[in-house]
This record gives structure tokens, C-alpha cells and sequence, in this order.
């Protein structure tokens, strides 16, 4: 990779469970019992199907396991590979996906509990993102008052297309345990695929589902606001994860003017939406969804406002950049620095700890 700066934090990499035996250890009896009775096979989200040249780089596939199953092989491909300090743990096991509240809670305390002892024992640069049952708000708050002990969670997880906007009230139980734990929420590409990704109906192909997540995240972004969560926490940082941020400048004119006209409807948002945003709300830099030549991306970050808004973030094992470009090279040196370093360490409390 092509900077001046060594010793970034890579905000976006991607453990995959090895198969679900990997988490019976880890599962309370009944439910390790219920999984062999029942039969129950892996979890495995339809977001990155496991042939699908965006799930894995070719030289990061491995033999007869799902790409980035390997400690040993993410933290040398991942970390050593980009010069990387730290790097943060977002696992998309779906646990999200469940229908039933109680088997989506074991199922997160396992996972959470698989990635403590399987990756953050092993490698003092990993962190991890507590992975929650948004399926019930209370045992999601549960789950985070149980992990947040351990320093090493630096985040709590959840996906962009849940079963309802992300800033609805019965939600809150989430932000709160986040915000007194200086926890930031992510918000990652991903569905509990209830509902269709698209606002008139199922797409028929991968790629219309994977254009239109930027759709889904600025929605969610709007509920975030316009419902009161960063007026009612403060505090709180929402980290958004493959988002991708060029849609951000228009979107920010959008939501302001329309702000402006009817904000007696939403009095509790007593400040200008974009300055919301731009002090609470961040975006990993992968996938890049910017033309590299010129000037471009440039005068899209000049516009959004702000030089603090990027995470740097390889998206490992996803392929998201062609070889080692995951950072611009266009980009100035000093704000090469603030995404690999000075943003993250603002954003995530936790990290200054061990990597400040």
C-alpha cells in the first residue's frame, strides 16, 4: 500500500466461523444439545455468497475453508500486509437472521465468547465488535453489559436492513448500554432478510442487492436522526460499515433543507442534521465508491464538510480494491494519517488504551 504512514487501524475485517461445530464450546448445554438434535446447520448469510468474486480476493481464498477462517492467515494478509497496528473484528455470522429471541441471544453469547477465545487470546492486535439479538432490544443490552468488561470489545454490531428503522424507540435499550460504555454502534452491510432490500419489492440479481445497500444505510441514517438517538445520546458515535460515502454531500443538502421546513414536526432535533453527522457519525473507507482519477474524491470530501468522517478499513477477505491500493494514493499525506490513525482512535474510546 502506497503511504507515508505505517501503523493504521483497520476498522472492517471479516473472522468467518469455521462451521458451527467451531461454536458448540462455546454454547450453553441445552442450546449445544438442541443444535445436535435439531439438526442445525451453519448460519451463513446470503450477503457475500462464498463463490462471488466480491467475497473473497483469489490469493485470500483458502483451500477448502471459507475465507478468513484462518486467524493465522487474516492477521498476516490483513495486518502484517498493510502495515496495520490494530483491526477490529466485525463477524457476519447471522445471527440476526433467527426468528426466535432466546436461540439468537445463546447463539451471540457464543460467538462472542468464540471470538475472545479463538482470536482476541491470540493476537494482542485484534478487537472485535460485540455481535447482539437485535431480535430483542433487552437481551441485545444484556449482551453488551456482559462483553463490555472485556476492553477488547470496542464496538456493538448491528445490520443495516433489520426488521425496522434502527432509530425506532423500542431500539434505544441498545444505544443506551452502547453510550454509557463509550461503545460506538456499527451499522454493516446486511440483512436479517425479512424485507426486500429495494422500497418497491425483491431484486433479482446480486448486484441490484448490493447497489441499493446505500440506499438502505441512508435511510437508517435519517431514522437515526430524525427520531432523536443522537439527540437523546449524545455521546454516542455510529460508525457506518461498507456503506460507501459519496452519496454523503447531496444527502446532507437533502436532509438539511427538508430539516429546515419541517422541523417543528421533530422539535427534539434542535441542530442542523449535518452537524450531527458530521460530529457522531463515521464511515470505513471500503469499498471506495469514488472515481480514482483526478480530483474527484477530493472535492466529494471537501464537499461532506468534514476531514474526520473516514475509517481506514480493508474489508478482509472481501474484494473491495485491486491489490494492495485499499488507501487513494491521491490523497494528501495529512489526511492520510487522520484516516489511518487520528479518525479511529477518536471514534473508538477503547483503542487509545493499547494503540494511542
Amino acid at each position: 500500500m502506497n503511504v507515508t504512514t505505517a501503523g493504521g487501524i483497520d476498522c472492517d475485517l471479516h473472522p468467518a466461523v469455521p462451521g458451527i461445530a467451531a461454536l458448540l464450546p462455546y454454547l450453553d448445554a441445552q442450546w449445544a444439545d438442541a443444535v445436535a438434535q435439531r439438526g442445525v446447520h451453519d448460519l451463513e448469510p446470503t450477503s457475500y455468497p462464498l463463490r462471488a468474486p466480491l467475497t473473497s480476493r483469489p490469493d485470500w481464498r483458502i483451500a477448502g475453508a471459507k475465507a478468513g477462517s484462518s486467524r493465522e492467515q487474516l492477521c498476516a494478509q490483513a495486518l502484517d500486509g498493510f502495515g496495520s497496528r490494530a483491526g477490529i473484528l466485525n463477524c457476519l455470522y447471522a445471527v440476526t437472521t433467527l426468528f426466535s429471541e432466546d436461540m439468537a441471544a445463546a447463539f451471540a453469547r457464543a460467538l462472542n465468547d468464540w471470538l475472545a477465545a479463538e482470536w482476541l487470546d491470540k493476537d494482542k492486535r485484534l478487537r472485535a465488535s460485540i455481535v447482539v439479538p437485535i431480535q430483542s432490544p433487552e437481551l441485545a443490552a444484556a449482551e453488551i453489559e456482559r462483553c463490555a468488561a472485556d476492553r477488547r470489545f470496542v464496538q456493538v454490531l448491528l445490520p443495516c436492513l433489520a426488521d425496522q428503522p434502527l432509530g425506532r424507540r423500542s431500539l434505544w435499550p441498545i444505544y443506551e448500554a452502547a453510550a454509557r460504555h463509550g461503545l460506538p454502534v456499527g451499522i454493516h452491510a446486511g440483512s436479517t432478510y425479512r424485507h426486500p432490500v429495494t422500497p418497491v419489492g425483491w431484486p433479482s440479481y446480486f448486484t441490484e442487492d448490493y447497489v441499493n445497500q446505500a440506499q438502505g444505510f441512508q435511510t437508517q441514517l435519517t431514522s437515526l436522526v430524525c427520531e432523536g438517538v443522537f439527540s437523546k445520546f449524545p455521546t454516542l458515535k455510529v460508525v457506518l460499515i461498507e456503506s460507501g460515502f459519496t452519496w454523503l454531500p447531496a444527502y446532507l443538502w437533502r436532509l438539511h433543507k427538508y430539516w429546515r421546513g419541517l422541523r417543528m414536526e421533530i422539535p427534539w432535533v434542535d441542530r442542523p442534521p449535518p452537524e450531527i453527522i458530521r460530529e457522531q457519525v463515521r464511515f470505513t473507507l471500503q469499498p471506495v465508491d469514488a472515481p480514482m482519477e483526478g480530483d474527484a474524491l477530493l472535492r466529494i470530501l471537501d464537499q461532506a464538510g468534514s476531514d474526520e468522517l473516514l475509517l481506514f478499513s480493508t474489508d478482509y477477505p472481501h474484494w473491495q480494491f485491486d491489490g494492495q491500493d485499499a488507501l487513494p494514493s491521491l490523497l494528501p499525506d495529512s489526511l492520510k494519517t487522520k484516516i489511518l490513525i487520528d479518525n479511529p482512535l477518536a471514534t473508538y474510546p477503547r483503542l487509545k488504551e493499547d494503540f494511542a
